[in-house]
């Protein structure tokens, strides 16, 4: 009886040792897993033409989640290949008055899309 018990709790200590060295591969593998995908999606970002230095409170600008430091990488129709000044900003705000438009920015890293619908507020333009 004794004999039994020694080699089968030999035979559980060789399953627990196969178990924690599977799991360190995998933990192992994840890791590296996540290491690539972030360095892709670093790799990946799309290049900014402008970074917001201000954004009023309450205006069109804060309520679609814009921040100061982002990098804008799309603004409508605006984007890296076609942007020459900001004048083409403000001619896209122009047209898209109380019409959403998609504005594309760089935060912390990662791609983040809003939805931005410019509109007149309290005599301060329409974007602010």
């Amino acid at each position: 009886l004794q004999n039994d018990h020694k080699a089968l709790m030999k035979q559980v200590e060789e399953a627990l040792h196969q178990l924690h060295a599977r799991e360190k591969e995998k933990h192992a593998r994840d890791e590296a897993e996540a290491l690539a995908e972030a360095m892709s999606q670093n790799q990946s970002l799309p290049q900014a033409f402008a970074k917001v230095n201000a954004v009023t409170s309450g205006s069109p600008a804060s309520i679609s989640g814009l921040q100061v430091d982002d990098e804008i990488v799309e603004f409508g129709s605006v984007n890296v290949n076609n942007f020459q000044n900001l004048q083409n900003i403000a001619t896209v705000v122009q047209h898209s008055e109380g019409r959403p438009l998609s504005v594309t920015v760089i935060r912390g890293g990662k791609k983040v899309h809003m939805g931005l619908t410019p509109k007149r507020w309290a005599g301060k333009g329409l974007l602010g």
